[in-house]
């Protein structure tokens, strides 16, 4: 068979996270320091694709580390509707690999003209963004041959992640981001047995993912990947939000990917798993619980357990390899999707 860039790209991501540690942590500890002295009441954060479930998982990073509410961006509002917005007091952020699309650089230049701090956090340090933000980070994540977004993605997570513990002067949690790199590896080892869970599901036409906390950004993640590349309609849900109607889905054999570890909210993903098992759900279950892994019909138990704030960065990494195969195994190439290419200009 064919390698695939993918994949390879897959097996990239500890070598470009840790790249990114070494290149920006000092850049971006003093970068903290002059955000924080400029101060700020809340975040806006403009992104579109991937790079918009990166800003989910800082709305609850930055939220429970920060105390600061963290708001998703309407980049229409600005190059459509013509809408002056109000950015006291505001923190804006944009998130883009390519740091090309027009629309996200509209909303950050509209917030630097309006005084507040704009940083752009992308793989491309002499993009548009970049040239449009006050600051910028780059994600030294290399260059990403796949249209289907991996290693760019986690270091987009870790770079908020790098950002928000700098900003809260968390020098523990900075020395455990440090190890993730470690998990990612033997997240990676989680190939062959995602390649089985794949088979299992390759008839699929319609899934759910779902996840809580921390763990609703790679409930997104995973879905888009689906739809990206094995053109399942997969749809995303808190597990809270999932039980408000949409548990209605579930029947007989529906397919359910649960991305669930330990901290503030497995005891409620532990009781919900029960809840699917009793109403048929084939249910996967990408978790370090133990309650959890035993009541799933696709166990797939993390090598190592992280911090649940970065946990993310890790369980991604599995679905990926789930997606990866699923495509594979539906006939499918997972580096050409039909449809799209690796840079989308939006406006």
């Amino acid at each position: 068979m064919t390698p695939s860039i993918l994949l390879q790209e897959i097996s990239e991501q500890p070598a470009a996270l840790r790249r990114l540690i070494d290149a920006e942590s000092r850049h971006i500890i003093s970068l903290a320091h002059t955000l924080n002295a400029r101060g700020h009441q809340y975040v806006v954060i403009a992104a579109r694709g991937s790079s918009d479930n990166a800003a989910r998982y800082a709305q609850y990073l930055m939220g429970a580390t920060l105390g600061l509410p963290v708001a998703l961006a309407t980049p229409s509002l600005h190059t459509r509707y013509g809408a002056h917005l109000r950015f006291d007091g505001a923190l804006v952020i944009g998130i883009s690999q390519s740091g090309a699309s027009p629309d996200i650089c509209t909303v950050i230049d509209d917030a630097r003209r309006a005084g507040a701090p704009t940083v752009a956090i992308t793989n491309n340090p002499e993009s548009p963004l970049a040239e449009a933000a006050e600051f910028t980070i780059p994600l030294h994540a290399g260059v990403e041959r796949s249209i289907a977004a991996t290693k760019t993605y986690t270091t987009q997570l870790a770079a908020l992640a790098l950002l928000t513990l700098s900003m809260a002067n968390d020098h523990a949690g900075l020395a455990t981001l440090a190890t993730i790199p470690d998990a990612m590896e033997a997240a990676l080892t989680l190939d062959s047995w995602m390649h089985g869970i794949a088979g299992d599901m390759a008839g699929a036409t319609a899934a759910v993912t779902i996840g809580r906390g921390y763990h609703y950004a790679t409930a997104w993640e995973i879905a888009l990947k689906l739809k990206e590349l094995t053109y399942i309609a997969a749809e995303p849900y808190s597990a809270a939000d999932f039980q408000h109607g949409p548990i209605a889905l579930v029947r007989e054999d529906f397919p359910v990917i649960l991305i669930a570890t330990r901290g503030a909210v497995a005891d409620d993903l532990t009781t919900l798993t029960i809840r699917l098992r009793d109403l048929g759900a084939h249910l996967t279950a990408i978790s370090d619980v133990p309650a959890i892994l035993e009541t799933a019909n696709r166990p797939a138990s993390l090598p190592i357990s992280v911090e649940e704030r970065f946990a993310p960065i890790t369980t991604i990494i599995a679905g990926q390899l789930l997606v990866f195969h699923l495509a594979r195994a539906r006939g499918l190439d997972p580096d050409n999707p039909r449809g799209l290419r690796k840079v989308t200009e939006t406006r």
